[in-house]
């Protein structure tokens, strides 16, 4: 029998809800919980608290939580390159950074065209080793999640940076806040959550949907892929199955790959973001807003597809 926190809308969803199985709640105590990401060699999980500029680790080898970095300059998403290392989006910092092999940060992109970031929000590494982020204005808006400050490029857009020469490219910019993103399991499609409805009357809150160019370099028109039924989608993960798992205002909504909401999983708090882990990755760890879930699923997350 499935726990009553998993709401089946569709059949399909009965694939990856095993019975027996409930939702757990490891830690509680943050602000707002946010960016999660899962280190295997490590069997630990770390993730933002914002407003609290600190960023919590999670042992899964005994349960503990503690504090990994703090402060952090309001780090957001995080995502873990291709070496293994910490990428992050720094709301104060105003940039996407990494912390090297050796403990170090650097800053890996600040600008575009010159111009100031707004407050990189959440970020993907593409299996070229390409970093693509969202830029929306949440840590410059005030003073909460980092420091108020005007939009020197007066938009809100996607960006990629290049693996080799450290280029920065706009590769959407007809979103009013671009926010959470992710790539299909074969990289051929981009998804992109976009939260303008905080500053834009009548902005749907949708998850859309671009196809990915044959160089991997850029996307063409997006399209909607999902419209979010409980307040706004944020963070998101695509399993091996190609279905995403987004949070949402009233826990973690499944949109089987043609779009169908097919499922939610109950959580009594709002859900910002979500990530795959554990040694077979088909642990789903759930940010709320302020405490740190999980969910064994009968699923995985994606890895990236070999180049």
């Amino acid at each position: 029998m499935l726990d009553k926190d998993f709401v089946v809308l569709d059949e399909r969803f009965r694939r990856y809800a095993m019975g027996n199985v409930h939702i757990e709640k490891l830690w509680t105590g943050s602000r707002w919980a946010e960016g999660p990401a899962y280190f295997a060699a490590g069997k630990y999980l770390i993730w933002s608290d914002i407003p609290n500029d600190r960023l919590l680790r999670y042992d899964e080898t005994d349960g503990s939580v503690s504090v990994f970095l703090a402060p952090c300059n309001n780090h957001n998403g995080h995502t873990v390159d291709l070496e293994g290392r910490l990428i992050s989006c720094e709301h104060r910092g105003r940039a996407v950074t990494r912390i090297e092999h050796d403990g170090s940060r650097r800053i890996l992109a600040d600008r575009f065209e010159g111009k100031k970031l707004n407050s990189p929000n959440d970020v993907v590494v593409k299996s070229d080793g390409s970093i693509w982020f969202t830029d929306p204005t949440y840590g410059i808006d005030g003073e909460y999640e980092g420091d108020f400050a005007i939009s020197e490029i007066g938009a809100c857009n996607v960006y990629r940076i290049d693996p080799v020469n450290g280029s920065v490219s706009a590769v959407i910019t007809d979103m009013v806040r671009p926010n959470g993103l992710a790539f299909s399991p074969d990289e051929k499609l981009l998804y992109v959550a976009d939260t303008g409805l905080t500053h834009k009357v009548g902005c749907s809150p949708d998850i859309r949907v671009y196809p990915v160019a044959s160089d991997g370099r850029s996307v063409g028109a997006g399209r909607r892929f999902a419209t979010c039924d409980a307040g706004l989608f944020d963070g998101f993960r695509v399993d091996i199955h190609g279905n995403v798992w987004s949070s949402a205002g009233d826990g973690v909504h499944c949109f089987a790959p043609d779009g169908t909401l097919i499922g939610k999983i109950s959580i009594p708090e709002v859900v910002a973001n979500v990530c795959f882990g554990g040694r077979k990755r088909n642990r789903l760890y759930i940010c709320g807003t302020t405490s740190l879930y999980s969910v064994y699923l009968n699923t995985q997350g994606a890895l990236r597809p070999k180049v």
